[in-house]
Order: C-alpha cells, then sequence, then structure tokens
C-alpha cells in the first residue's frame, strides 16, 4: 500500500496552478483579492501540507514563534512582489516539505524553517502580479488570516495527539513529509 501512494505522487501533477482568481476568472479588486488570499493557501496541497506540518514543531515552539513565521511569510510575498521571478521557486517550495520533514525528525534546525517558510509566501505572490494596491493589499490580508487560521487550528488539533506519538510514529509522519516532498519535487522538474 505505501508503494501505491508513492506511485501515486509521482504520477500526480505538480502543485502549481491552485489559485482561485485563473479558475474562476475573477476581476481583481478589495474583495476577490480577499477571498484569493483567503483560499490560496487551502488549495495548493504543497502550502497546506506545510502550514499543517508546522504544528509539529510548534508545539514545541511559544506562540511568538508562530506569529514570526507569519510574518515571515508576509515578507516573502512582498519580496516576490517587489522582485518577481526566482528560478526554480516552485521546485524550491516542494524542497521545504523534505527541510521540514528533516527539521521534525531533529536533522536540521528549526530556524530553517523561517527561510521555507518566506519562500512559501513568495511564491504564494506570483499570482497577483500586476494587479492594483488595492487587491494586493486584501489578498495579502486574506494570506496572513488563512495562514493564521491554518496554523492556529492545526496547533490546537494536534496538540492532545502530538503528546502522544511515539517516536517511531513521529518519524513515520517525517518521512512521508519528506516523501511527499520529494514527489512533488519531481513532478516540478518534469512538468
Amino acid at each position: 500500500m505505501p508503494v501505491a501512494g508513492a506511485l501515486a505522487l509521482l504520477v500526480a501533477g505538480p502543485a502549481l496552478a491552485h489559485h482561485p482568481m485563473e479558475a474562476m476568472h475573477l476581476v481583481p479588486n478589495a474583495f476577490t483579492g480577499l477571498i484569493s488570499g483567503l483560499a490560496h493557501p487551502l488549495l495548493g496541497p504543497d502550502h497546506l501540507l506545510f502550514l499543517v506540518a508546522l504544528a509539529l514543531v510548534g508545539l514545541q515552539r511559544s506562540g511568538r514563534w508562530m506569529l514570526t513565521l507569519l510574518a515571515v511569510g508576509l515578507s516573502g510575498s512582498a519580496l516576490g512582489l517587489i522582485w518577481p521571478g526566482l528560478p526554480g521557486a516552485e521546485l524550491l517550495v516542494s524542497l521545504t516539505l523534505v527541510v521540514e520533514g528533516l527539521v521534525v525528525l531533529g536533522r536540521l534546525p528549526q530556524a530553517l524553517l523561517l527561510p521555507a517558510f518566506a519562500l512559501h509566501g513568495y511564491v504564494l505572490s506570483g499570482s497577483v502580479i500586476g494587479w492594483e494596491a488595492t487587491p494586493i493589499a486584501t489578498y495579502l490580508l486574506g494570506l496572513l488570516l488563512s495562514q493564521g487560521a491554518v496554523l492556529l487550528v492545526a496547533l490546537l488539533s494536534l496538540r492532545g495527539l502530538a503528546q502522544q506519538l511515539h517516536g517511531q510514529t513521529r518519524t513515520l509522519l517525517a518521512g512521508a513529509l519528506i516523501g511527499i516532498g520529494a514527489a512533488f519535487s519531481w513532478t516540478a522538474l518534469v512538468a
């Protein structure tokens, strides 16, 4: 069964093109910008998985650390608006899942999650390049609210479960993150 899951991930499409504005052919304005910002992290499997899995690390950290992550993600979005077009950005976002899994295993320092989160923010800004200031501002507000809500829900819902995780289960979850990140990276390379 794990082999079938791995094969399914390998043939899955890249974690791209999950912006609701494109799919629904919406015109950017303050309202659609907000809705797009709220939805975008939820519709991208790489972004959503990265956010939820942060709870495995965040349970050991203070709430201030999570606020710092959100601020770094927003800064990454601002950087993406100023300096778009980083080559291989989607591939690097996929690799952040690998990094996150290695952090959960204790093989990499938790500080690496900060640039990883900034990279997610960078890529999330790519879909609003060319918009006017108001829809971009509401989009960024939506991103901040959506990512904050996902982190909060993941922390609260996984807190009890994570405290009961045995080392072997934690290792299995980290391995799943690494495998999924590697599969997304592979699809980004061959797409």
